[in-house]
């Protein structure tokens, strides 16, 4: 009973890919980080969407980008963000803005939390989830 009470526990959600973000995720399960970039201001951008939010110009190309760059800012959640995150606490949640300039959200792993800090450059680890997603998670850089 204990072993079908373990196969129908919940899993965490997933992103789910749209028209407009799938080149992001296909990227991701390739391991390599791509966002958007509007040719007519010449701004990389994230998160994907089907316009430049500077200058409303369409369509946007899609760029190879290092993936990495620096801790923007960060929080140490240390109660579970939900229930079917309780496996992860602390987890560390960060706003992380690449070299090419855009920021996005991510979680730090790999990491011990004195590493941690604003600034503190970053490089992109790839969390590959059952052949389902790839998610883009960080770690401190050992450069």
């Amino acid at each position: 009973m204990a072993e079908k009470m373990t196969a129908l526990r919940p899993v965490k959600p997933l992103p789910v890919p749209t028209p407009t973000s799938e080149p992001f995720w296909t990227a991701l399960r390739e391991q390599r980080v791509e966002v958007q970039y509007c040719e007519e201001c010449g701004v990389h951008i994230f998160y994907p969407r089907s316009h430049c939010p500077g200058c409303l110009s369409s369509p946007l190309v899609w760029r190879t980008v290092s993936g990495q760059g620096r801790i923007h800012s960060f929080t140490i959640a240390r109660a579970p963000t939900a229930p079917l995150f309780a496996d992860e606490v602390p987890q560390l949640l960060a706003i992380i803005e690449l070299n090419e300039g855009p920021r996005l959200t991510s979680t730090i792993v790999d990491t011990p939390l004195e590493a941690i800090a604003i600034g503190v450059s970053v490089e992109p680890v790839f969390d590959h989830r059952d052949g389902a997603v790839t998610l883009l998670r960080y770690r401190v850089s050992e450069r």
